[in-house]
């Protein structure tokens, strides 16, 4: 299924709705415009396999140009427009993309990358792009060109690139599938669609941006099977719950950051909404906190489902709201692949023992896109089918997966493993802190000790008193060899916009020896 599906049924209907500005797309719109589009590249020379990559704000067009893509056995490559010229650049160039199209409404970057590739085809939409000769206009290009679907529509991807939270970001490929675009066979379709109860009445609100690969998947997965797609211009935690309470949102999905700022408005604003509309709340891209998963359940009764995935979709867990109350913390069973919990040397591990989580497919279903190397490196020794993104957790004895944190994030002080996630957890809950990251520093005499990094809540001084506070408040609670030794007080965390803790930059701020 996929728009044209319902454009057919349901053409007035709109398929996306931005949430500030009201602008939308009906399903005649989407399929139109997205034919247009898909005939347009296929007389450019596009080919089945071919990219293209897309650098533009929220906006309803995003759609359009993926379902271009989709419909056409394309790859689509949205790049994140808070990235620096150089590194918007090199996703354009390391995809290969054939064809940019960009946004006015990015219009800075846009101009910087258009000096720096060499693509064939540059297009702009929504305005002009100053101080660049690159683009020519969307709306023109695509004039005179037929919106009749093109007579074959083999099913496309998007081939997304990993946030780059270590290193250069990676460009995930997925291998193309050999069926038509309105056939069966969409994994996403296939298993989210039941699991959520995603259909034709399904209002979806996604509050994050669309370049990353939840917010673009469920999107597109609602409106391929007829529901209204709902975006956020930008997450506000207030907006939020108004467009809730504004569209009658059935569904919808977080990451963790954005339930503890609705949980730290004031109960005045928090309450005034009503979310009694509500049926599925997700959540997923970042660990969450029990404590504010509880909150959360609390206030919005038992309609919170979890995953745990990855961009690279190599597996997934799901957990529902009654399961996790009765195991907090885990993150659910498989649901797609088999996980396998891996020691050091290679074995399985038995259960409530920490080691490498990897997911056990019947082929491998991804591969890093230009880096053999990294690809080997995601796939164990002995099993070419089980590939890994370099978490750690555990099993209990009934399968249910529970996260401790990245391999790469460990803290190892005084030969103890410690992960910061779980002191992270418990500094969160603290009313003077609004975020918090937790690394390791080094300790000549530990080789690493547990620093705390907090940015205060509004109003709030980070000083001695407080510091002195937070280590008591995480002492409390947890054993004391892992409360933090020091705490420093910062306006910013590096932070992705689907919640993901940019450790990397955080750690050069204190150098290893």
């Amino acid at each position: 299924m996929y728009p044209g599906t319902h454009a057919a049924t349901t053409p007035d209907k709109p398929a996306v709705v931005m949430a500030g500005s009201g602008d939308a797309l009906t399903f005649r719109e989407l399929d139109e415009g997205s034919a247009r589009l898909a005939r347009y590249l296929h007389e450019q020379g596009l080919r089945r396999g071919d990219v293209v990559a897309l650098v533009s704000e929220n906006t309803p067009r995003v759609f359009e140009v993926y379902w271009a893509a989709r419909r056409s056995g394309l790859y689509i490559t949205l790049v994140n427009h808070h990235l620096s010229a150089p590194e918007a650049a090199y996703i354009v160039t390391d995809c290969g993309a054939k064809a940019l199209i960009v946004s006015a409404g990015v219009a800075g970057l846009a101009a910087a990358i258009g000096d720096q590739v060499q693509v064939p085809i540059t297009i702009a939409f929504g305005g002009e792009i100053p101080g660049s000769t690159a683009y020519t206009d969307y709306d023109t290009e695509l004039a005179g060109v037929s919106a009749e679907p093109l007579p074959e529509q083999p099913r496309g991807a998007d081939m997304l690139y990993s946030s780059g939270t270590t290193g250069r970001p990676k460009g995930i490929k997925p291998t193309l599938p050999d069926s038509a675009v309105d056939e069966p066979g969409d994994t996403y379709i296939d298993i989210f669609g039941p699991m959520y109860g995603f259909d034709a009445d399904t209002v979806y609100l996604s509050p994050a941006p669309l370049y990353h690969a939840a917010p673009l998947r469920f999107s597109a997965t609602v409106q391929a099977l007829g529901g209204t797609a709902v975006i956020l211009e930008r997450f506000d935690p207030e907006g939020a719950l108004a467009a809730i309470e504004r569209f009658a949102v059935t569904h919808s999905q977080w990451v963790p950051t954005m339930f503890v700022r609705m949980l730290k408005l004031p109960d005045e604003v928090r309450l005034r909404y009503d979310h009694s509309s509500l049926r599925v709340a997700i959540h997923a891209a970042a660990p969450c906190p029990p404590e504010v998963k509880q909150a959360m359940i609390d206030w919005w009764g038992p309609v919170l489902y979890e995953y745990y995935a990855a961009t690279e979709a190599n597996g997934i867990t799901f957990v529902n709201s009654a399961e996790w109350l009765e195991r907090r913390g885990t993150v659910g069973r498989a649901g797609l692949g088999v996980v396998r919990i891996v020691g050091e040397g290679g074995e399985v591990l038995a259960p409530f023992e920490v080691g490498t989580i990897y997911f056990e497919r019947d082929e491998r279903p991804f591969e890093y896109h230009n880096d053999p190397e990294k690809t080997a490196a995601a796939t164990h020794p002995d099993h070419p089918t089980w590939t890994t993104t370099g978490d750690l957790g555990f099993l209990d004895d009934d399968g249910y997966l529970f996260l401790t944190d990245r391999k790469a994030f460990m803290i190892i002080s005084g030969g103890v493993n410690i992960y910061p996630r779980e002191i992270e957890d418990v500094l969160v809950t603290h009313p003077a802190v609004l975020d918090v990251a937790v690394i390791g520093v080094p300790d000549e005499e530990m080789g690493e000790s547990v620093k705390a990094v907090v940015q205060p809540a509004p109003g709030v001084t980070g000083d001695a008193a407080l510091e002195k506070d937070l280590i008591a408040f995480v002492r409390e609670r947890i054993a004391h060899y892992k409360a933090p030794r020091t705490i420093d007080f910062t306006d910013f965390l590096p932070r992705t916009p689907t919640g993901k803790l940019v450790k990397q930059e955080l750690r050069d701020r204190y150098p290893h020896h």
